[in-house]
């Protein structure tokens, strides 16, 4: 499969390859994930004002229109980067479901200030019972007077400790596994009976424990159809797997490229580690991983837009499923090949790979979309 970028898309990688080169290093990020927000502010508006921040959104809103090919040439130059603002929790993820909100006022005064970076918005799905199962939603939303009361638990909510406002999936009729009955709700992340608990992740990034307590939601707050929230919450997830395989991406090729480098000045024996053939065979098999991934990461990007469901899906999970092997791979022989140094805080190294072992998790593991694949090949086949 021939994959060229187009001129406009050669101008966004561009563009964000000369931002991260320019303006976010190594020690920045550092001194960023030790401060209060864990990201900083300003960044943030650069963002906005290069239009990062509206790239996902059709133009009908503000937005420009991109696709998943747009988002992945985004988010493989932030994995070289290791951004840690909250791009994938407020854009990619609640973003792509607020865009689907039916409610004008809801798209024109909370889509417009999170594309304009005034406002953050993180997706609270995870519950702790449901493991990597989507339809599994435990939180209640019952109907009232005025709309809804929501009453549950959510856990490791990626970017919620900055967020203004949360997309919630809580049950709304049906058990617990059902995925008819979930619907998707916009909650003010201050409003009464919302708690959060917040805690730095392995990877540098923020998370929070949110708890709901009787907390009111009117029905313009409510995304799409009651009880219809699935198919926007999956494919919010999908896009997720996209982006984060994206960055993943970009994050193995500054490793295995930092690793050449460095075995080209470590000298052993009286001659640098680069010239010892089984370095060699070990560098070559991390380049191979990097390749495979990338290969991968185009296919699915390319299938989003894919009328045929299974095709798609099959993409998705492949995607999860290399990305999941390879980068951990290419973390584990880079720490190897640099030796103790490369697991120090002072060296990038390591906190490419925790970033990588974060990724691995994030929307299912190895095993859990390895599973989903032969699923949908057996469908596929029939």
């Amino acid at each position: 499969m021939e994959f060229s970028l187009s001129e406009e898309q050669s101008l966004l990688k561009d563009s964000v390859q000369r931002y991260i080169q320019n303006s976010y290093s190594f020690e920045d990020r550092q001194g960023l994930i030790r401060s209060e927000a864990g990201f900083s502010r300003e960044t943030w508006k650069n963002f906005a004002e290069l239009g990062w921040l509206a790239l996902p959104f059709s133009e009908e809103i503000g937005g420009f229109g991109g696709t998943a090919v747009e988002t992945m040439i985004l988010m493989e130059e932030f994995g070289k980067g290791l951004v840690v603002e909250p791009y994938l929790s407020s854009i990619i993820l609640a973003g792509s479901i607020i865009e689907k909100s039916e409610s004008e006022v809801v798209r024109s005064n909370v889509l417009s200030a999170i594309m304009s970076g005034e406002k953050l918005a993180a997706l609270a799905f995870v519950e702790p019972q449901a493991r990597f199962n989507l339809s599994d939603v435990e939180t209640s939303g019952e109907e009232s007077t005025d709309g809804f009361v929501l009453n549950g638990f959510k856990a490791v909510v990626i970017g919620g400790s900055s967020a203004d406002y949360l997309v919630v999936p809580a049950r709304t009729s049906g058990s617990r596994v059902d995925e008819d009955g979930i619907t998707l709700f916009l909650v003010d992340s201050k409003a009464d009976g919302v708690s959060l608990r917040n805690y730095p992740t392995i990877d540098g990034h923020r998370a929070s424990e949110i708890n709901f307590e009787k907390v009111s939601v009117e029905s313009s707050h409510v995304i799409g159809e009651v009880g219809k929230g699935f198919s926007i919450l999956e494919e919010a997830i999908e896009r997720g797997i996209i982006a984060v395989g994206a960055e993943a991406v970009g994050a193995m090729e500054v490793l295995y490229k930092s690793t050449v480098d460095y075995c080209k000045t470590r000298e052993q024996f009286g001659q640098p580690i680069g010239k010892f053939q089984v370095l060699q065979h070990r560098m070559v098999d991390m380049f191979m991983e990097h390749e495979q991934s990338k290969s991968l990461l185009y296919m699915a990007a390319i299938k989003m837009s894919s009328a045929d469901y299974l095709e798609k899906k099959r993409s998705i999970s492949a995607l999860k499923v290399q990305v999941g092997k390879s980068g951990r791979f290419v973390g584990q022989n880079a720490i190897q090949l640099h030796g103790g140094m490369g697991m120090t805080d002072e060296l990038n190294i390591g906190h490419y790979f925790k970033r990588l072992t974060a990724i691995e998790t994030l929307f299912g593991n190895v095993d859990h979309h390895l599973k989903k694949y032969f699923l949908f090949q057996s469908h596929y086949s029939l």
